[in-house]
Order: C-alpha cells, then sequence, then structure tokens
C-alpha cells in the first residue's frame, strides 16, 4: 500500500486526505499539493482502523500531542486508559505512548483500537522492557525489530532519535552544558553507543527504518536528542548540530516516500522562539514542526503547563505545527488525570491563540460568536461556546449571582447587561 507522500505525488486523492480537506475548510487539491511537497503529514498506519485522520503542517490548525503510559512505578493499564478516554473528549488529536514498563503491548494493542486520536510511540522506551535485555546488550537489529512491532500494531507516528550520530556526540562532549542530555530517548541512546563505542543504530540503519515506515505509512517523527533542558542550553551549538543532520535525513526520508515531522526544543527563553521555529523550519525544508511546550522559563515547577502554553502560542505564531502538552506535573511525578486535563486545556489555548495570529480559517469566527454571547448576555451558549464547558457551568453555579443575567463579578453594574437596557429604550 501506498504512504500518503507517495499516493499525492502521483496525484491520488486518499480518503484521508478528503477527511482532512473537509475539516481543515481547505481545498483537497491544495492539501495533496502539500502533502506531496513534505510541508503537511497526515499520521495514518493502514492498520490504525478506527483513526479519525488529522492533518499537521503548513496552513492546517496548530494540533495538540497528549503524553501518557505506563511505568515502573504506576504501572495500572485502566487508570491510563481512563486518560485516553479523557484526552479524546478534551478533543486532543494527538496521543504518545510513552510507555517504558510491563505490558506495553497489550497496553499500546488497546490504545490503538480504542483510539480515534492518532497514536505515537517512542520505540527506544520500550526496547529495555520488551526485549528483556540491558541495555548494552541490545544490538541494532533488536532495536529495529522493535520499530517494526510498533509499525506492525498499528503506531502512526514513532520518534526516531536519529541525528544522535557519532559526530554529534564528539560535538556535544566538547561542549559545555548545564543540563547534559535531557531527552530520555536521547540520553539511552548516548549511553548504548558510548558503551558499545558503537553509532547510533537509527542513523547507521536509517534506510531499514524508513522500509518499515514506508510499508505501514508510519510517519517518521524525527527526535531531537540535544534538545536544551534548561534557558542556559538553549539554541547551542549541539542543539543546532542535530537539527542539520534530521535536515539530511528528512531529505532521504522523503525519497522513499516516508512522510516525516521534526521535533523541536523544550525550554527556550521568549525572545528565541520565533529563531527557533525559523531554525527548524529553514533547515529541515518545510517539514511539520513539533516542539515540547516549549517552556519559556524553568522556575515554575507546578505550573509548567503555563508556561509551556506561553511558549506554544508564540511557537505556534510564527509556524509550529504540532505542540506536546506539558502538565502542572512536568519535572515532579506522572500526571494525574487533573493534571493531564490542566495540560491539555492549556495547549489547547496556546495553539488556537497561535492559529487566529496565523489567519487559519475559521479561528477567529469562534471568537466572535464567543464576544457575540457575552454581549447578549446568552450564558447558555456561552458554556457551548467555551473551551471547557465543564468548568465554565461549574464556577457560574459556585456563585450564583442576585441578577441572573449578569455575574457576581459587577452584579447590577454589568457593563453589558446596562448597555443593552439602554439599547432598548
Amino acid at each position: 500500500m501506498a504512504t500518503q507522500m507517495t499516493a499525492a505525488r502521483q496525484g491520488e486523492i486518499t480518503p484521508e486526505m478528503r477527511q482532512v480537506a473537509a475539516k481543515e475548510n481547505m481545498e483537497v487539491e491544495t492539501l495533496r499539493r502539500k502533502i506531496a511537497e513534505g510541508k503537511v503529514v497526515i499520521p495514518a498506519n493502514h492498520r490504525h482502523h478506527s483513526l479519525e485522520a488529522e492533518g499537521i503542517g503548513e496552513g492546517l490548525r496548530t494540533k495538540i500531542n497528549v503524553n501518557l503510559g505506563i511505568s515502573k512505578d504506576c504501572a495500572r493499564i485502566e487508570n491510563e486508559l481512563a486518560k485516553v478516554k479523557k484526552a479524546l473528549e478534551l478533543k486532543a488529536e494527538g496521543i504518545m505512548d510513552l510507555s517504558n514498563y510491563g505490558q506495553t503491548a497489550e497496553f499500546r494493542q488497546r490504545l490503538i483500537s480504542e483510539s480515534t486520536a492518532m497514536i505515537g510511540t517512542v520505540p527506544v522506551y520500550d526496547a529495555v522492557g520488551y526485549l528483556g535485555k540491558k541495555l548494552e546488550d541490545i544490538s541494532p537489529a533488536e532495536f529495529l525489530s522493535v520499530v517494526e512491532k510498533h509499525a506492525q500494531d498499528g503506531v502512526d507516528f514513532v520518534t526516531i532519535h536519529a541525528g544522535l550520530n557519532r559526530q554529534t556526540v564528539e560535538h556535544f562532549k566538547r561542549t559545555k552544558r548545564l543540563t547534559n542530555i535531557v531527552s530520555r530517548g536521547g540520553s539511552l541512546l548516548y549511553a548504548w553507543m558510548e558503551l558499545n563505542q558503537a553509532e547510533n543504530p537509527f542513523y547507521e540503519y536509517f534506510d531499514r527504518v524508513l522500509e518499515i515506515c514506508a510499508e505501514y505509512d508510519v510517519t517518521l517523527s524525527l527526535g531531537d536528542a540535544c534538545r536544551p533542558g534548561s534557558l542556559a542550553d538553549a539554541t547551542d551549538a549541539s542543539q543546532i548540530e542535530e537539527l542539520i543532520v534530521l535536515g539530511e535525513l528528512t531529505v532521504r526520508a522523503w525519497a522513499k516516500g516516508v512522510q516525516v515531522m521534526i521535533e523541536g526544543p523544550g525550554h527556550i527563553p521568549l525572545h528565541e522562539v520565533e529563531a527557533n521555529v525559523l531554525l527548524a523550519k529553514k533547515l529541515c525544508h518545510g517539514a511539520p514542526f513539533y516542539v515540547l511546550g516549549p517552556l519559556v522559563t524553568d522556575i515554575a515547577p507546578g505550573y509548567d503547563h503555563i508556561t509551556s502554553a506561553i511558549g506554544g502560542a508564540l511557537a505556534g505564531k510564527a509556524g509550529a505545527d504540532f505542540l506536546c502538552y506539558v502538565t502542572p506535573a512536568e519535572h515532579l511525578r506522572l500526571p494525574t488525570l487533573e493534571d493531564m486535563h490542566e495540560g491539555i486545556i492549556a495547549s489547547r489555548i496556546a495553539a488556537h491563540a497561535a492559529d487566529i495570529a496565523k489567519g487559519i480559517a475559521g479561528a477567529a469566527e469562534w471568537d466572535h460568536e464567543m464576544s457575540a454571547a457575552r454581549q447578549a448576555l446568552d450564558w447558555e451558549k456561552m458554556f457551548n461556546l467555551a473551551l471547557d464547558p465543564e468548568k465554565a457551568r461549574r464556577y457560574r453555579q459556585e456563585s450564583a449571582p442576585a441578577q441572573e443575567d449578569s455575574c457576581t463579578m459587577c452584579g447590577e453594574m454589568c457593563s453589558m447587561r446596562l448597555m443593552n437596557r439602554l439599547a432598548a429604550l
């Protein structure tokens, strides 16, 4: 079967393209052309039958991704499936399964069978538990077998840290960093390379990775092993060195008809956010850009969903296409259901704010409808239009006003109420 990219290059309009074009209010031929050029991806594994396709990239709504999964300290599958249900209710377009302990295959397969959202994984996380070996004893062929297993299960996109080659490693060693390598996948591969004095297997055998992705139409999300984990390390030589390699790998993937996203930094000061997006787009030839946050300050544990939403809105405005959510629990613990809820809403606010700034079709109209409902004091319509209707209703109910058409903030001095009364005279 063809990938979305090879179909687009052959002039074919797939059902997924039609579905995405309708959602985005975009001419399907325009969408097809962008996919052929690599500027838009539709992550849609042939084996993910419950998927409702979404597009990521130039001219489309900014999408958000939710991370969840099983860890050794929190290994209950049902708890994570409850998070999946909540993520779908809150309209997250992507879910990444970062499971690294126990019955990862069982959870992943249930997730794919039940999720209408696109599913991503980081196969290197799963390798140690799945193979039952020490990290240093895993062979390149075994790493690749885990990628193939995830593809066979129906995963729509995989994060592969192929840009961390020996040259990048040597550059990293010569560069002083405050927080070293904070990418979990990147640190695992760095350790494997050092322990075995060998090349990164995903770089050395990148053609095999592409064969797997092409067979199942798995979108390749090229991970940034050297992403900054602190403001001090932002936009440094190691990060840019790896980004150049990712640009080279993007061209190789496109030559095989494999769709590509580029993953971006996690901690970036406010004034460097736009430059990071422009660099990634330039060096990686316009491929869709996927950012973790980014967090614009390091000092707010417990509130990092806010610091990331600020960075996400700026990144989205500058051209980032996919925002990975950050919860209040970032740097502290595995997120709870409530943490996840807060993180999703914060990311959706950032994505929507970016869409307004980018002039995405229909984005500003939503805000116009909300403003009209406020002027009319139509509370029910306000609730229905709210990003989080449940919370809006609850706040209203918890503080009931004496004047039903106003709220307890202004009461009889409500400006909307006053202006409406004057207009009726």
